[in-house]
């Protein structure tokens, strides 16, 4: 649509100049009044839908009706961007199945600037759709033109009477002018277009293939990203000025696709040059809500190669090579509007593990007695190979990175062993406006229960930062209660604080282990923990500036100097994950948008709902880590 209206602007333009030049000859002046318009730069419209509990909406249609008409889908946060706008007033609105659309908001557009606009939709059962009204005063359930084929009919139309013909769409979408609220004539609305008898008709093979081909590129709403980055890590401040502290670079393509109005897929790809060559291949396909079975479905597979002379990563690398793959389903299913259920598991296969295959099942039950009040329950086990953060990061994860690490036994007699969590919770939600307010109880058990170690001085060892060991410290006992509070501030800035205490127990060691760490990672056999864990998320749509800061502060970080070092244990200890994201609009081109990305983190696990209490708490000495770059989205 947008290609047409600029394909349709130049076209104009031609005949205009032309025109006058012929009037110039002929000696009568003309006025141009349209090289006025054409020279302001275009401007946009950023925003954010929530529901009435202040959640993000996704998949929820944005239209903007004004100067010009466009269109976009909020993503898992719920933003939107509506860009190439002509200067002008635009009535913005936001419509989803399942939820009631709120009154139209007008909005000036100005040139070369970024507009925000916040719109709220509540939910509701109702499921009759209301008439549609002259000049695009009704709801709009989808912003995309028709095939050019004459009117279908899908579901919609059938249950709610909505044609989607293109006069249909055309008197949607027509400028709105004074007394225009007379409902359009169903006659008129379904009527039908004449049909074409060219070789490009509907009814030729030629014209068949034809819009099949053009449909899988204009009708499809294809979304991707590319990445390009430099990474490294920094073991001391010091170390940001050596000549290899920024010595990988990593290449990242995701490219998506909705599938129908339903759900949407997405492949994703990374790949790296550094301490070693690796990359990484995933795919994802998720189901859209509001539906009674949301499924999430994915895969991924990753390898690593190793071709450098460190003894330690050689005698523990297979052929020079280690791969990993994975294989994951969750089942969100409602089965009344108060009651849902989610199971699903992870299926893994890490070839450097002797027991090479690991399956995490897992099933939760929510329950919303009373509107704003939910109490869920959580069982799961969750299988862990060493390593494997790096050969399977999170799909959510802001910022995706292929392998990057080398990693070895701590122990060369002792096999890498997996862990293994069974954890049990029960949670409290009540939500207040735009807030939330959550209480939680936890039982863990876990086996052995992996430690990672940077910087540890042992024979044949390398002197990379990336490089660490993986070892064993036995089995734990956990019970725990937290407390948190999340609140949305404007749309523009979500933010989180949790406090969790927890009294863990320690139930075996591994003598060799522990030895070899020299107390660094040494655990009382009975201790209490105390955990406060922050987020916050603004974006600025003003600079177009999004920054999100993850902040955990414990009394339980295993320490290098501990114990058997003959040092203090520190009293409290904290990890850190900033990223900033800077939109480049001088970088702008037709739907493509340029970010930079710099982001700096200690962090070494990103955290999951089920993990072990101890995961974080047990890696000594993680390296900083700085990733920049740019990024494109399209």
């Amino acid at each position: 649509m947008r290609s047409t209206s600029i394909l349709s602007a130049f076209v104009g333009g031609l005949v205009l100049l032309g025109g006058s030049s012929v009037a110039r000859a002929q000696g009568a002046p003309q006025p141009q009044p349209v090289m006025h318009v054409a020279s302001l730069a275009p401007g946009s419209i950023l925003g954010v839908v929530l529901d009435d509990r202040g959640l993000p909406v996704y998949g929820a249609v944005v239209s903007a009706l004004g100067m010009t008409t466009a269109a976009a889908i909020t993503d898992r946060q719920g933003h939107f961007e509506l860009r190439t706008l002509t200067p002008g007033p635009y009535l913005i609105r936001a419509h989803l199945s399942g939820y009631v659309a709120a009154r139209g908001q007008l909005v000036e557009v100005r040139s070369s600037a970024r507009t925000s606009s916040s719109i709220a939709l509540r939910r509701s059962n109702a499921t009759a759709s209301p008439p549609i009204m002259a000049a695009g005063m009704g709801v709009v359930p989808e912003p995309a033109l028709p095939p050019a084929d004459g009117p279908t009919v899908d579901e919609g139309e059938s249950s709610g009477g909505d044609s989607h013909s293109e006069i249909a769409w055309r008197l949607r979408h027509a400028r709105r002018g004074i007394l225009k609220d007379a409902t359009v004539p169903e006659e008129i609305v379904v009527g039908d277009t004449p049909p074409d008898t060219s070789i490009w008709g509907s009814g030729s093979v030629l014209g068949s293939s034809a819009r099949l081909a053009s449909s899988l590129f204009s009708s499809t709403a294809f979304t991707g990203q590319v990445n390009l980055l430099t990474a490294g890590s920094l073991e001391t401040p010091q170390s940001l000025f050596s000549g290899d502290a920024f010595s990988r670079s990593v290449a990242y393509l995701a490219l998506g696709a909705p599938v129908g109005d339903r759900a949407d897929w997405t492949v994703r790809a990374a790949l790296t040059q550094g301490d070693i060559a690796s990359w990484i291949l995933a795919g994802e396909y998720t189901t859209r809500a509001p539906a009674r079975h949301r499924y999430d479905l994915g895969w991924a597979y990753s390898t690593q190669r190793y071709d450098g002379g460190n003894l330690a990563t050689l005698s523990e690398v297979t052929d020079g090579s280690r791969n990993a793959g994975l294989m994951f389903g969750v089942d969100t299913f409602s089965i009344t509007p108060s009651v849902t259920l989610t199971y699903g598991g992870r299926f893994a296969h890490y070839d450097y593990l002797e027991d090479r295959s690991l399956f995490s099942p897992k099933v939760a039950v929510t329950v919303e007695p009373i509107d704003h009040f939910r109490v869920s329950g959580l069982l799961s086990r969750r299988e862990i190979a060493p390593g494997a953060e790096e050969f399977s990061p999170r799909m959510d994860s802001a910022v995706w990175l292929p392998p990057q690490r080398t990693f070895a036994p701590l122990d060369p007699l002792h096999p890498m062993q997996a862990e293994r969590t069974n954890h049990m919770e029960v949670e409290v939600e009540r939500d207040f406006a735009t807030s939330t307010v959550s209480f939680r109880a936890f039982r863990q058990q876990i086996d052995d229960q992996m430690v990672t170690v940077f910087g540890l001085d042992l024979p044949d060892a390398p002197a990379r930062v990336g490089h660490y060991f993986v070892a064993n410290a036995g089995n734990f006992e956990a019970t725990g209660v937290s407390a948190g509070f999340r609140t949305s501030i404007g749309g523009r800035v979500h933010g989180s604080v949790e406090y969790s205490t927890t009294r863990a127990q320690h139930m075996s060691d591994d003598v060799a282990a522990m030895w070899l760490l020299a107390g660094a990672a040494a655990r009382p056999d009975l201790e209490r923990i105390h955990d406060v864990a922050t987020a916050v998320e603004t974006d600025v749509p003003e600079t177009s500036t999004r920054v999100l800061v993850l902040y955990r502060v414990s009394n339980a970080f295993a320490h290098p100097v501990a114990g058997l070092a003959g040092g203090d244990r520190v009293a409290l200890d904290s990890r850190f994950d900033v990223q900033v994201r800077q939109s480049l609009p001088f970088m702008d081109f037709s739907t493509a948008k340029w970010e930079m990305l710099v982001g700096v983190r200690n962090f070494f696990r990103d955290t999951a709902p089920d993990q072990s209490v101890y995961d974080e708490l047990l890696v000594v000495r993680p390296p900083t880590r700085v990733i920049g770059g740019l990024t494109l989205k399209f």
